[in-house]
């Protein structure tokens, strides 16, 4: 498939679940696809570079010609080592993404009739990783910046305990947010982060990755931003007075702020682990910013196009950042 051109429904990616179901029958045939997707120009090895039609072994092996490495497909993708069949994870691929609001790892263990939990919710952490691509665009134009603060919900593994000022202590998490401003009204793509604190040595890392310095940053009052002027950003504070308090008014933060917990609380039930907030935070940036496409098969195309871009991640991976508790410094 040539990069340069948008991917055609009917040609690139199937355009119905019907459609879905005749182009992958079979693992080989999603293999063949696959391969097309992380190979558009060519197999090329993993080990010494060389682009080339490889040696076809079996079990779906592919051999370098030239330095005979053999690997597959799926090797340093997130799909290495899965025993789960390709066709299953096409299928959940397709389901989460022609779902508006998101699935959980029950509703995808019942609709594609798995015998295990466990793989369901492996599953849906693996795609996770993949819906962020490191070299997405900045934010630009006006920008709205702010921290709100999520309640995850889990009493039985409470999350990490945060203390506000004046309003004692709370399980309450951090999350950076920042959204772009639609004129004349209007939300554009927005980016979301874990945090550990309202401080500026954990906003002005999360602002310089998400934001072009050419943009004009909206704040409230607090003086956390002053690294903004600084930055080189055009920087605008607004506040009002509410019963004798100086109060921020940044209305596009706060309708993402709302929708995040809604989604979080609903489609989620709140259930989310510390040390995999940042995942479901990707998810529902993923989803976000691609409210408006009218094609379900191009999301499927894109996330699947960023599997097979993505580093290898192991179910001990998942593990682990889901007891640690520990989201991004």
């Amino acid at each position: 498939m040539d990069e340069a051109r948008r991917p055609v429904a009917g040609t690139d990616y199937p355009a119905t679940w019907s459609q879905f179901l005749e182009w992958f029958g079979d693992d080989a045939a999603c293999a063949r696809y696959l391969e097309r997707l992380r190979w558009p120009a060519g197999f090329a090895c993993m080990a010494c570079g060389v682009v080339g039609e490889p040696y076809r072994a079996s079990r779906g092996r592919l051999m370098c010609r030239a330095c005979g490495h053999q690997g597959s497909v799926t090797a340093g993708t997130i799909f290495e080592k899965t025993r789960t069949p390709l066709t299953v994870w096409f299928a959940a691929i397709w389901y989460l993404t022609s779902q508006k609001h998101g699935v959980s790892a029950l509703g995808l263990q019942r609709v594609l009739g798995l015998g295990s939990y466990q793989t369901a919710w492996t599953i849906l952490h693996r795609l996770r990783r993949a819906m962020v691509r490191p070299e997405r665009e900045r934010l630009h134009g006006v920008v709205e910046v702010d921290e709100v603060y999520v309640d995850l919900g889990d009493r039985e593994h409470p999350p990490d305990r945060k203390w506000l000022k004046g309003k004692g202590e709370t399980t309450q998490l951090i999350v950076a947010v920042a959204a772009e401003v639609l004129e004349p009204k209007g939300i554009g793509r927005i980016r979301l982060q874990r945090i550990h604190s309202a401080s500026q040595e954990q906003l002005q890392p999360f602002v310089e990755e998400s934001i072009e310095s050419s943009a004009r940053v909206h704040t409230d009052g607090s003086p956390v931003y002053g690294f903004l002027e600084r930055g080189g950003y055009a920087h605008e504070r607004t506040v009002v007075r509410v019963a004798g308090r100086m109060v921020g008014t940044l209305p596009v933060v706060n309708r993402v702020a709302s929708l995040l917990k809604r989604w979080l609380l609903g489609t989620h039930h709140g259930a989310v682990q510390p040390g995999q907030l940042d995942h479901y935070l990707e998810e529902f940036a993923f989803r976000f910013n691609r409210r408006t496409s009218r094609s379900r098969g191009l999301l499927f195309y894109r996330l699947l196009e960023q599997a097979a871009h993505h580093d290898p991640v192991t179910y001990r991976d998942v593990v682990h950042s889901s007891r640690n508790g520990q989201g991004r410094a």
